[in-house]
């Protein structure tokens, strides 16, 4: 419940620091003395955006916080899950407001996103307003409120995973067919690109390889003629007259070897000499055999440049820089006809799996079907002993369920049918009822749901429009009700008989200060009550008997 508010800087309101207690506690005041700039501010807490029109005038920034005990409520789970500090005796939440627009939430002194707030706030605080009465226009409101009487939570959280996997294999089914539909109409480019580049018999490094082939080709006399000099050089061919390089290095070899016995430093000079003749006249040999194999071979040199002159046009084609760009392309287009070829096996896949999702839907929404319409059964017994009480005793209600394509919120449209007499069908509810009658027809719906639900605090933003007198008192004792049943109600009116039965009673009233109109609230005593009530009774001027009608009416709350 709502322990404590904080007010400060807000639109009419400097500062506001205000207890609230457990029970029936109704805010009084006249019309423009702030009751809906309190509103406002929990509506802040509550997630709703913030405007910097709200920041009084000449003020650093706005701060609204709030202390609950939330002791009895279980929401651990949801501290735990945002990683937010838990106090079940002392919950705050807080939002702060610049003139810049930037905004900022705090619950338990722990940054939030906003998105975080709304989700706790809408776990503590429920606000009914005036403008709340247009939610039975809408199916969903109506389909809620059955749904909170069923308690079907878990069903439908059950229908609801289910339908989203049933949505998604959906998406997927249009996506897969979209791919093939196109796939198809690209299926023959696809397989004459894939052919070209199969017919090239591409490999990787082929290019470096055939470049450097045709390269030896286009040279083969400057390379034999190389071969041929250095054979002559190395060999015998020499133009020394002692003939080539390796005959003076053997030559060189014996030389040493004849002075070993009287020069022992001859030896190794020997060994050494007689390892580079052998690899000279290894060499020799090599470049010799070379000579002789290298032959100009134009029918080859044909072949490498026509495998050349493909690669070349199949990269600018491409727009690719090498052969192994080439193969990836060549592999990207084998996975697409490969696609292509198992398409219609994989979209059967998908539609089995479409078909099984929503077979289990369907059974689900059947589920969610029949304890709607149970809870449907319990709200038409219920709301005429709750409205005939409240001055509409001809009253008929009904809760019509018809069946509708599956959705996210199951196979069900709801309309909540009335009629306030027995001559006229019933018709939907906010067709044909008047103001205080949907007044009347949503506090009983709230009280329904406040049963079901169990929010710790309940706000009735003037809801009591359109009724007075004995109706007024009708009215009243419901939310007493309400508040007895372990949690806390709030009322706003203008209505002294639903004052009366407050527990607590606040005002609120404006005040001129040097700054200009300032917005207070106050905690009533006894013989304040009494003059604000009487004061609701009979206006500016009490009278003796409008302070005597208050008294009753206090005796009776």
């Amino acid at each position: 419940m709502l322990k404590q508010l904080y007010i400060n800087n807000f639109t009419l309101i400097d500062t506001l620091d205000i207890p609230f207690n457990q029970g029936f506690s109704v805010i009084t005041g006249e019309t423009g003395a702030g009751k809906s700039i309190i509103i406002g501010a929990i509506n802040l807490l509550l997630g709703q955006r913030a405007d910097t029109k709200c920041i009084k005038h000449n003020t650093r920034k706005c701060v609204i916080e709030a202390h609950f005990n939330v002791s009895r409520y279980g929401m651990q789970g949801f501290f735990d899950e945002n990683g937010i500090d838990y106090d079940a005796d002392d919950c705050i939440l807080r939002r702060e407001i610049s003139p810049s627009g930037k905004s900022r939430a705090f619950i338990n002194d722990t940054p939030v996103q906003l998105s975080v707030m709304r989700s706790l706030g809408g776990q503590l605080i429920d606000i009914h307003s005036q403008h709340q009465n247009l939610l039975l226009n809408e199916e969903d409101f109506q389909l809620d409120v059955v749904d909170i009487i069923a308690d079907d939570k878990k069903l439908l959280k059950q229908y609801k995973d289910c339908f989203a996997e049933y949505k998604d294999i959906r998406n997927k089914v249009k996506r897969k067919r979209d791919e093939i539909e196109e796939n198809k109409k690209n299926e023959d480019f696809i397989r004459f690109q894939l052919n070209e580049l199969q017919d090239a018999d591409l490999k990787s490094g082929m290019q470096d390889e055939l470049e450097h082939e045709s390269d030896m080709l286009n040279h083969v006399e400057d390379i034999k003629t190389s071969l041929y000099n250095i054979e002559n050089i190395l060999g015998t061919g020499g133009n020394s007259d002692n003939g080539g390089i390796n005959n003076r290095l053997k030559e060189a070899v014996r030389s040493l070897d004849g002075i070993t016995d009287i020069y022992p430093d001859a030896k190794p000079l020997a060994e050494r000499l007689e390892s580079c003749y052998i690899e000279l006249k290894d060499i020799l040999h090599e470049i010799s055999s070379n000579a002789e194999n290298i032959e100009f071979d134009p029918q080859r040199l044909e072949q490498v440049n026509s495998k050349l002159d493909t690669i070349y046009s199949l990269e600018q084609k491409h727009n690719v820089k090498n052969v192994e760009d080439l193969l990836s392309l060549k592999a990207e287009y084998e996975v697409k006809l490969n696609q292509i070829n198992n398409s219609d096996e994989e979209l059967s896949e998908l539609l089995a799996q479409e078909n099984q999702l929503q077979e289990r839907c369907n059974e689900l929404a059947g589920e969610l079907t029949k304890v709607r319409i149970k809870s449907a059964r319990k709200i038409e017994k219920e709301m005429p002993d709750r409205l005939i009480p409240l001055g509409i005793p001809k009253v008929r209600f009904s809760v019509a369920i018809d069946n509708k394509e599956l959705s996210a919120d199951g196979c069900d449209r709801v309309a909540f049918l009335f009629s306030a007499n027995t001559s006229t069908p019933m018709q939907p509810v906010a067709q044909v009822a008047s103001g205080g009658e949907i007044a009347r027809v949503m506090l009983s719906l709230k009280a329904m749901i406040s049963g079901a639900v169990k929010l710790p605090t309940i706000i009735f933003d003037e809801i009591d429009t359109g009724v007075s007198g004995k109706i007024a008192e009708k009215m009243a004792g419901i939310m007493q009700e309400m508040a007895d049943a372990e949690r806390q109600v709030i009322s706003i009116t203008h209505l002294p008989q639903i004052a009366a039965k407050g527990t607590t009673h606040y005002k609120v009233f404006k005040e001129e200060g040097k700054d200009g109109t300032i917005s207070r609230m106050k905690i009533l005593t006894t013989d304040d009550r009494i003059k604000e009530i009487a004061q609701m009774l009979s206006g500016s001027e009490i009278s003796d008997a409008a302070i005597s009608n208050a008294k009753e009416l206090l005796k009776l709350s």
